[in-house]
């Protein structure tokens, strides 16, 4: 654990939480033998380690990979959802908020807004829930073995946690229509295509190439980083440009003008030296 972090990280079992460069962090799900799917105790891990990695001042940007080669994540355990609806309809309840990502207090990646960016490692299999993640990240590096789809359709349910409207901002209302009401899976060259994947590497090479991109970004000042993703994201959940602007400025940009690290990325640039920031004020 490097000796810079501040707060400790929350207990974990179902991942694996390593330091791969300054101010990233990897988290790797390692639940293999069930492909790496996530039940409800899992949902409520990721979101304390999500929450410790926005307040965490040490680091600044994410990666989310799986464990072994074959699967990222499959989504739902649906063994304990088919449970839990089989009690809820025995004893005459609405079944409606059996699923796995309905627990008080959780918000999975899914559905994570959050400050900081993560970047997916997708090294195999990404369905379901695991395809919704993927489509939440701010980046996403594929193996060539990555495989994505939306199998919801399939098994009687559908797509429930955010990724069909951000599917629509991201890949077009007929691409999306395409994948999601088909539950076909693709490929990783045709979600680099379809813009889902930013790029393509070798199994072998996956992890370093997440990395490097976590490191360039972690280059940044930690203020600029959470602003410029603010902006992002803002764009791309409120329909107005104009609106999604004016939200930003007011919030994340009248707060970045008021920080240190601004002032010495100016200064660094008149006096040609790099810039050394500190631990963000957002």
């Amino acid at each position: 654990m490097p000796a810079e972090l501040q707060i400790p990280p929350p207990p974990t079992s179902f991942l694996r939480i390593t330091y791969p460069a300054p101010r990233v962090v990897l988290i790797t799900m390692s639940r293999e033998k069930d492909l790496n799917c996530t039940n409800a105790a899992a949902v409520l891990e990721m979101t304390a380690v999500y929450r410790w990695v926005d307040a965490e001042p040490s680091l600044s940007v994410g990666i989310l990979t799986g464990a072994g080669k074959k699967a990222f994540s499959t989504g739902a355990d649906l063994k304990e959802w088919n449970a839990k609806v089989a009690q809820a309809a025995a004893e005459g309840k609405d079944t409606g908020g059996a699923g796995p990502g309905n627990v008080p207090g959780a918000e999975g990646l899914s559905n994570r807004r959050g400050k900081k960016p993560f970047i997916a490692a997708v090294n195999g299999m990404a369905y379901g829930g695991g395809c919704e993640n993927v489509v939440n990240c701010d980046i996403v590096i594929a193996s060539e073995t990555a495989t994505f789809g939306l199998l919801e359709v399939k098994r009687g349910l559908a797509p429930y946690s955010g990724v069909l409207p951000r599917l629509i901002r991201t890949v077009g209302l007929q691409r999306a229509s395409e994948f999601a009401l088909t539950g076909k899976i693709i490929d990783a060259a045709t979600a680099e295509k379809w813009g889902m994947v930013n790029k393509v590497v070798p199994q072998d090479h996956l992890v370093d190439e997440a990395v490097k991109w976590a490191s360039e970004v972690a280059e940044i000042s930690p203020d600029s980083i959470i602003c410029t993703r603010a902006m992002l994201r803002e764009g791309w959940t409120t329909a107005d440009v104009v609106e999604a602007t004016k939200i930003s400025n007011g919030r994340e940009w009248a707060e970045l003008q008021k920080g240190e690290n601004m002032q010495e990325g100016l200064r660094a640039f008149k006096e040609k030296r790099k810039p050394v920031w500190k631990a963000a004020r957002l």
